[in-house]
């Protein structure tokens, strides 16, 4: 049995403290308390948790090397299936995935499995550990990958090992897709996207960046080239509005450009960084996501004295994360449930000042299982506000397939693949993620890049 029964919390940031910065709110555990979680694993013979990792981290054996203190092989252990511990460390939802599956969460709480990941990964990050970094040796065959978020990343690393020229092509000028330009800096710092990246390039990964796959460049120039093949990470950066009058006033943002403008251009160093945000007193976020929460947490930081979630259904059908919910509450962000906006409406100078809402009761359950918020007729009023962020959701960018034909899309926009490898209608094209599925999670993107690597090692062997 485990000798210490009680779960490890991880220390973090005041919630006083933390409203008014942008750095990381979780402080990581300390090696002392790293190894009191280490133990509370079982050490399984049938270790279900594996089953919940969508990239299939070997969990308690990495576990096992800490409790060794053997931190640099508990990295190497994790980075043999996923490349990007210290980023899932932070943002991946475990407690719906591998510790969902922790045997011990049937009598208590599971095993820290995420927090111990993230404890090995940023042992990793340090130039004195790299000794962990897996060896490797360039091949001949070369692929390129289009995107580099999380699935483009994982997919170009475990290429790599496997032996391929790899190139990441990335139309911003940073790598890390999602990573760097939608999550926050207090959920996620650069730096840990950035020393993630080096990892990759030690391994032989290629960068470039400001390039357009559809616009600088089409697939078939790749393909002219000398690719072998390409996979396709290109995300859902395209953001969804709700088509209400008034949806075009000043001062009303999607999440996308509120969250890149912060995350990537750091507006929050203004002047200092010379991108410009609207901070706003009372700024309103429409949505109940992760996205949401990173944005009414942003708004917090910047200033605002009123920092709101607007929500069409309860509390209980948050899709947030339940840690991001509860330090959004602790930090002073306040929550307007069963409200929908109708219609928003500006001042003299085309600023946003109310929005019109109605309020909504819950009925029958909807195709997603959560009950269906019904409009109350009569029940109207105004809110004051003076910035607005939609965080409804994000669809497929269309710039690169637009212009290729040859692969075929669904009726959303996404993506349409045909096997388990993510193999597109376009010979040696491979595609996985948000393009594919629409909206999930970082880990979830990076299973699809894990199995379109594997898909692309069969295809040109077929060759």
């Amino acid at each position: 049995m485990a000798k210490n029964k009680i779960r490890i919390e991880m220390p973090k940031q005041s919630a006083e403290s933390r409203s008014k910065n942008f750095e990381e709110v979780a402080l990581g555990y300390t090696e002392e308390m790293a190894l009191l979680e280490a133990e509370r694993c079982l050490e399984c013979k049938d270790p279900v948790c594996i089953e919940g990792c969508p990239v299939n981290v070997q969990i308690p054996s990495f576990i096992k090397y800490i409790k060794e203190k053997k931190y640099a092989e508990a990295a190497a252990k994790i980075k043999e299936t996923n490349s990007l511990p210290s980023v899932c460390g932070r943002v991946c939802p475990q407690e719906e995935q591998c510790e969902a599956k922790c045997i011990l969460s049937k009598a208590g709480k599971p095993v820290a499995i995420g927090r111990l990941e993230r404890f090995a990964g940023d042992f990793a990050l340090d130039e004195k550990t790299r000794t962990c970094a897996v060896k490797f040796k360039a091949g001949k065959n070369s692929v390129a990958v289009v995107g580099s978020g999380p699935g483009g990343l994982t997919c170009a690393a475990d290429l790599a090992i496997k032996g391929y020229d790899v190139t990441i092509y990335e139309a911003l000028h940073e790598a890390g897709g999602v990573l760097v330009y939608g999550i926050p800096e207090f959920r996620l710092p650069k730096s840990i996207v950035k020393a993630e990246v080096e990892y990759l390039k030690s391994i032989g990964v290629k960068f470039q960046m400001n390039v357009v796959i559809g616009k600088t460049m089409s697939l078939h120039d790749l393909f002219d080239e000398g690719f072998k093949a390409v996979y396709l990470g290109l995300g859902a950066g395209l953001p969804k509005f709700m088509n209400l009058p008034g949806e075009n006033l000043l001062s009303i943002y999607s999440a996308n450009e509120y969250l890149t403008r912060t995350n990537l251009m750091k507006a929050y160093k203004f002047p200092e960084y010379d991108t410009p945000i609207k901070k706003g007193n009372k700024v309103a976020v429409i949505g109940g996501g992760n996205v949401a929460m990173d944005a009414v947490r942003s708004a917090l930081r910047y200033g605002a004295n009123q920092a709101m979630i607007i929500y069409r259904r309860s509390k209980e059908e948050l899709p947030a994360r339940k840690e991001e919910i509860e330090n959004a509450e602790e930090e002073g962000v306040k929550f307007h449930f069963l409200v929908n906006p109708l219609e928003f409406i500006g001042d003299d100078d085309g600023f946003v000042k109310h929005i019109k809402l109605q309020k909504m009761e819950l009925g029958e359950p909807d195709s997603s299982g959560r009950r269906k918020p019904v409009p109350i007729k009569g029940s109207e009023f105004l809110f004051d506000v003076d910035v607005v962020v939609v965080a409804i959701g994000q669809t497929a960018n269309p710039v690169l397939l637009e212009v290729t034909p040859e692969i075929k899309t669904n009726k959303w926009g996404n993506i349409e693949i045909f096997n388990e490898y993510g193999q597109t209608s376009m010979k040696g094209v491979f595609a996985g993620g948000d393009i594919v599925t629409g909206e999930a999670t970082v880990i979830q993107a990076m299973g699809a890049g894990k199995k379109s690597a594997e898909g692309i090692d069969l295809f040109i062997k077929s060759l």
